[in-house]
């Protein structure tokens, strides 16, 4: 079992800042819709609460190098996926 709690929304503006991405980019990071759809992870009367998948994918890109990601992706076919290759985000700092 894992215990996890999500990053708040100001949590995550902190990281957008941090990162010097827009809202599209931080979607594409966390491979969702798109900028309106990062938004309600962000913002809104109730946001949605960023699951663990989600949350761990982003990191997984903004902290593994490319031939960690390749073994991953590989790994993922060998489980019966058909995934493009996964890359690192490239951040503007």
């Amino acid at each position: 079992m894992i215990e996890y709690t999500p990053p708040s929304t100001a949590d995550l503006a902190k990281l957008k800042d941090q990162l010097g991405l827009t809202g599209e980019q931080m979607a594409d990071l966390a491979s969702v819709a798109g900028g309106q759809q990062w938004r309600k992870y962000t913002g809104g009367a109730e946001p949605r609460n960023l699951g663990i998948h989600i949350c761990f994918l982003m990191a997984a890109r903004l902290a593994l190098s490319p031939e960690e990601l390749a073994k991953v992706t590989a790994k993922m076919r060998e489980m019966g996926a058909d995934v493009e290759a996964i890359n690192p985000v490239q951040t503007a700092n």
